[in-house]
């Protein structure tokens, strides 16, 4: 598939899915977001793939919905542009069995920052920043928001910042535990290619269960909790990479994991 609204890269295991509309700070319209979807889809479908970034460039990560596609009278109505735009994308990457890094470059808001936030890590830059920016034009977050930010910062807190559309630096994101890490802008690269590199060389299926587990402890009881990580446990102790990993403990050397 040729990619017209995003670049698409696989090296080394880890496939990059870059956002390339910069002249609207990545602003996401319907042929972006079906591009995003396909090449998510790619990367599940892809044993060589073992990590995967999710980026901007330059200024911005993403300004969320392109609003001239929202009033364009020839173009999709608001629900279609959450069900079949953006719920998909969001449920791709929760439910890819592979480590997803969403890295912040620049601005994230509106979908744009609950696009980031849905990512299993999320790293960003001293420069960017994030803005729940749907209460200035009336509308609701969406696009995973009200799901994600009150279980990563708490109730009150994602109120008012949904609700005030308060624009959060990357440092207090990472102070208030909405992100993993803020790196200073000028080793921002090299240290998402640092950390996606890592994951490409980690137990995949280990970490892909952990992703799973993780998924279903936001509805499960400590009981099905503890059932689930046992079922998950025994896959886990199945795979090669788990008797790789015991016998490099046992050897006293680094593992090679082969991501099975």
């Amino acid at each position: 598939m040729e990619y017209q609204y995003i670049n698409f890269e696989k090296q080394d295991s880890v496939a990059r899915i870059i956002f390339n509309r910069p002249e609207v700070y990545h602003s996401v319209n319907r042929g972006m977001a079906l591009e995003i979807q396909a090449a998510l889809s790619e990367c599940a479908a892809d044993d060589v793939v073992r990590c995967v970034v999710i980026r901007g460039t330059g200024k911005a990560f993403c300004a969320g919905q392109d609003l001239k596609e929202v009033i364009d009278p020839n173009g999709p109505e608001l629900k279609h542009i959450v069900r079949d735009h953006y719920n998909p994308i969001i449920l791709q990457v929760r439910n890819l069995e592979k480590p997803v890094i969403c890295a912040v470059n620049g601005v994230a808001a509106g979908a744009g920052a609950n696009l980031a936030l849905c990512g299993d890590i999320v790293v960003a830059s001293s420069t960017a920043s994030f803005v729940q920016a749907f209460s200035k034009i009336g509308l609701i977050p969406d696009s995973g928001g009200t799901y994600f930010l009150p279980r990563l910062i708490g109730w009150q807190r994602a109120a008012a910042i949904m609700m005030r559309a308060d624009k959060i630096t990357s440092a207090e994101a990472e102070k208030m535990g909405m992100i993993y890490k803020t790196y200073e802008a000028d080793l921002f690269d090299a240290e998402v290619e640092k950390l996606a590199a890592e994951f490409a060389r980690m137990a995949t299926t280990g970490l892909a269960l952990t992703k799973k587990a993780l998924n279903a402890s936001a509805q499960n009881t400590l009981e099905q909790q503890l059932a689930l990580e046992e079922q998950l446990q025994t896959i886990a102790g199945q795979t090669e990479d788990f008797r790789e990993g015991v016998a490099a403990f046992l050897e006293k050397r680094a593992p090679k994991f082969a991501g099975k």
